[in-house]
């Protein structure tokens, strides 16, 4: 098991910044962090401890763009009239993270919402309509609004459609 990280917005907000926006991708700190966060979301459905736990969280395994491996990333979510959207933001980096090259390249993921498990299609919301709900999420998360301010690109949003229903 990794070094164990405290879960702290200080953490996530200082120490991790750097690494997560680099354009070689997060390094060994944030791995770590997330590692742990993973761990305790899974061994207490959901729940997590410190100033993250009341945090909107999920966990979504992808199969990588380059790899075919499957690699599993917490996520803050907004949920929007019943449905799940993700925000492809990397911090306002100027590049997208990892995560959304896996689910471009392959949109069948699977989700881990508090206790609950399902197979999911992760579908981009089209310029139009990512707008106005990009506002929204950014209205219930203001830090959304400012990572967009901080790059040049125009950061996805991504709608978790069920794929295990009728």
């Amino acid at each position: 098991m990794p070094e164990r990280i405290e879960l702290t917005m200080e953490n996530l907000l200082d120490k991790l910044a750097g690494e997560i926006r680099s354009p070689a991708g997060p390094g060994a700190i944030t791995k770590a962090f997330n590692e742990t966060l993973i761990a305790e979301f899974r061994v207490n459905a959901g729940v997590v401890s410190g100033e993250l736990s009341q945090a909107p969280l999920l966990l979504l395994t992808t199969t990588g763009a380059k790899s075919g491996n499957q690699r599993t990333t917490p996520l803050v979510y907004v949920a929007i009239d019943g449905r799940v959207l993700i925000v492809a933001s990397k911090g306002g980096a100027p590049q997208h993270p990892a995560w959304y090259l896996n689910v471009a390249a392959n949109p069948a993921v699977h989700v881990e919402l508090g206790a609950e498990r399902y197979p999911a299609r992760a579908v981009v919301i089209d310029s139009v309509e990512r707008d106005t709900l990009y506002a929204e999420v950014a209205s219930r998360i203001p830090t959304f609004a400012d990572y967009q301010r901080r790059t040049d690109r125009v950061i996805p949003l991504v709608e978790l459609q069920r794929t295990d229903v009728d």
